[in-house]
């Protein structure tokens, strides 16, 4: 796959990254119930809401890495041992930063 399949592919993804975190910090921003058992278990469902933020904010950092790696014509090669890293691995993860020995060895 091109470059520019996957920044386009990167680009997709980037924005439905953004859109969840959007619909995740809406939903954290609702108040709570007035009602204490109720909102016993809204005050869960946000620490999994935080829980999903914080990791949707990683990915949309990895994303935006990855796309910046391309601008610079870095893209596809592993940031720690400089070799090539593969196409599959590239499709399943267009943000892979990492060769699969390195990724293997963190």
């Amino acid at each position: 796959m091109s470059n520019d399949k996957y920044k386009a592919r990167l680009e997709e993804q980037l924005s439905e990254l953004e859109s969840r975190l959007e619909r995740i910090e809406r939903d954290l921003d609702e108040p709570h119930d007035p009602d204490s058992s109720e909102r016993a278990v809204q005050m869960e469902d946000d620490e999994s809401l935080e829980a999903q933020a914080r990791l949707v904010t990683r990915e949309i950092t990895s994303t935006k890495r990855a796309l910046d790696r391309i601008e610079k014509g870095e893209y596809g090669y592993c940031v720690e041992c400089g070799e090539e890293i593969s196409d599959g691995r590239l499709e399943a993860r267009p943000e892979s930063a990492l060769c699969i020995n390195c990724a293997k060895k963190g």
